[in-house]
């Protein structure tokens, strides 16, 4: 089981992760690429939420494919275009995850390779098999 640390020294998380999370000896890790919010027959959603959805749930697929799931993800990184989109990317992103909460980071960039991207979404996953 991993391990949360949220020390008293630190001021609380700003949502639902976690500051540190230890992952015990003998974890196989699983780090997936950047995910996109683009579907199989290459439609772009014009919407923050539902790329999010698209993100996530393409990460879903590859977790399962590696016998994981969303309680094995240890470390979420997220990328918006725009800062009124953090709500909304958050929403799902807390959709997504189960307790403990992964580690998490969220950053405003200048944008990705298509214009039309609003959101990209890496993971870490570790599991004791």
């Amino acid at each position: 089981m991993n391990k949360t640390f949220n020390p008293a020294s630190v001021r609380r998380p700003f949502g639902n992760y976690n500051h540190g999370l230890l992952v015990p000896p003998g974890a196989a890790l699983l780090v997936t690429s950047g995910q996109l919010g683009i579907d199989l027959d290459d439609t772009v959603p014009s919407d923050i939420t539902a790329q999010a959805e698209l993100c996530f749930e393409a990460i879903k697929a590859i977790l399962q494919e590696a016998e994981m799931s969303f309680a094995d993800v240890i470390r979420i990184s997220g990328f918006v275009t725009r800062r009124e989109d953090f709500p909304a990317y958050m929403a799902v992103r807390d959709r997504y995850t189960l307790d403990p909460k992964p580690v998490s980071t969220l950053l405003v960039i200048g944008g990705f390779t298509r214009p039309e991207f609003l959101v990209e979404v890496e993971v870490t996953a570790a599991k004791i098999f």
